[in-house]
Formats: structure tokens, C-alpha cells, sequence
């Protein structure tokens, strides 16, 4: 089954939940957050699928740091699944950009060498934004700017089978590497960073059999607040610096 974790709100440190307002603003921010290898990419992908043009996906994956200051060896070693590793600035500026329906030169990154090539990807604003990655909802400036923020939860012996498909067939990587980055930094990180950025989620979609249900319901949702195409009013969430969250109502 799938959950939906309605919008939040703690007062006096005392969790509540309030029934999820819907709306749409001109430009929608959709965050998708989850493991590595739990289906955050496919997940994006459906619901972009019957959307067409009115969808764009922005990749963390594209904004790691640039490594190419350090020998191939000591990339080897770096921890990839810690939020230092990504360039938070740039991703927070290209979202921006594209909510305030500015075009972008999105990073090509390549995982063979850890490093980032010198091409761009074009990416041209869309009603719809969905940016996705292991870490989109750790970082709180970036998830403030969030309408609806998805978490994809999938079992950690599932992510890990697809993780050493995927690795080897295309990136190129060694069987003992993978599971050595994966005990040593990748299983770590997860219960230490990603897995926490679940109590974010408005809604949490499993990667099992009921997943399709659940993308269903949430890309309907989607789709039906762009089609209504008017500016939101009513409760939308708020996040003060103490981790505590409020409720604010947003007039005409």
C-alpha cells in the first residue's frame, strides 16, 4: 500500500495533520526523493510520460562536484552519497531559473570518470518541474521551494541488485567495487541521510506491486492542478530553522 503523509504542521513541538489543500501554482516544483536504485527516475518518467511537453526532469545526479582536480584513484574513494558531494548552488540556481521559466545548460556528468564533461543538456522551463535524486530533500533551501515532495521507498535487497546491475552494464564498474562502495559508503549514508528525508515526503510511494496505483493517483493529481492552471490559495507548509513546521495561509 501507499502513504500519504498530508501536509504537517508541529506546534508546541505536537505533530498534527491537516488535510491536503489542493493547488497549482504557475510553475509546479515536484521533488522526488529515495535510495539509490528505488525507482526515483522511473517514478519521474511515468508521471512525465502522460504529460508531454508540460513536464521536465532535472537529475541530482548531474550536479555532483566536479572531481577532476583528484587522480582517478582517489575518485574512487569518495563518498558519493554524503550531501557534500553534490554542487548544491548550482542545482538550487538552475531550479530557479527554470521556475521563473528561464532556460538551462544542465551539467552532463559522467560516472565512468567522475567527473563532468564539457557538454550541456538544454533544458527548457515546463509547467511541471520534477527534480529528483537521493538527496533533493535533504537540502532544506531546495525543498522550501517544493509543492509536493514524493519519497520512492524500496526494500535495501532490491536497491541493491539493480544498483550491480546497473553499475556494471553501464558505468563500467567492477563487481568488487560496487560492493565495497556499498557497505563502505552507499548503505552508511542511506540510513544516515536519505532514508531520514522520508518524514518530508507528502507522499510516500512504494517500489512494489502497488506501485503503479500510487504513481497513478499522484500524476492524476498532478495533471488535474495543472489543468485547473490558477495561482494557489489556502494552507501551504513552511519549515522555521528550528526543524519545526508551520502553517501559513496564503490569501488571493
Amino acid at each position: 500500500m501507499f502513504r500519504v503523509a498530508c501536509f504537517r504542521y508541529e506546534t508546541l513541538g505536537v505533530r498534527r495533520v491537516l488535510k491536503q489543500v489542493g493547488f497549482v501554482t504557475k510553475r509546479l516544483l515536484v521533488g522526488i526523493g529515495g535510495g539509490t536504485a528505488s525507482g526515483k527516475t522511473t517514478v519521474a518518467k511515468r508521471i512525465a510520460q502522460d504529460l508531454g511537453e508540460r513536464a521536465v526532469i532535472i537529475d541530482q545526479d548531474s550536479y555532483y562536484r566536479n572531481l577532476g582536480d583528484i587522480s582517478l584513484e582517489e575518485r574512487r574513494t569518495f563518498n558519493f552519497d554524503h550531501p557534500d558531494a553534490f554542487d548544491w548552488g548550482l542545482l538550487l540556481e538552475h531550479v530557479q531559473a527554470l521556475l521563473s521559466g528561464e532556460a538551462i545548460e544542465k551539467p552532463v556528468y559522467s560516472f565512468k570518470t567522475s567527473t563532468r564533461t564539457t557538454e550541456t543538456t538544454h533544458v527548457e522551463p515546463a509547467p511541471l518541474i520534477m527534480v529528483e535524486g537521493i538527496l533533493v530533500l535533504d537540502h532544506q533551501p531546495l525543498r522550501r521551494l517544493m509543492d509536493v515532495r514524493l519519497f520512492v521507498d524500496t526494500d535495501d535487497d532490491i536497491r541493491l541488485s539493480r544498483r550491480l546491475i546497473r553499475d556494471v552494464e553501464e558505468r563500467g564498474r567492477k563487481l568488487d567495487h560496487i560492493l565495497d562502495q556499498y557497505f563502505r559508503s552507499v548503505r552508511p549514508m542511506h540510513h544516515g541521510f536519505v532514508l531520514p528525508t522520508k518524514r518530508f515526503a507528502d507522499v510516500i510511494i512504494p517500489n512494489e506491486a502497488r506501485s503503479d496505483v500510487a504513481v497513478q493517483m499522484v500524476g492524476a493529481g498532478l495533471k488535474a492542478n495543472l489543468d485547473k492552471g490558477n495561482v494557489p490559495q489556502g494552507i501551504r507548509e513552511q519549515e522555521t530553522d528550528d526543524g519545526f513546521l508551520r502553517v501559513t495561509t496564503k490569501g488571493p
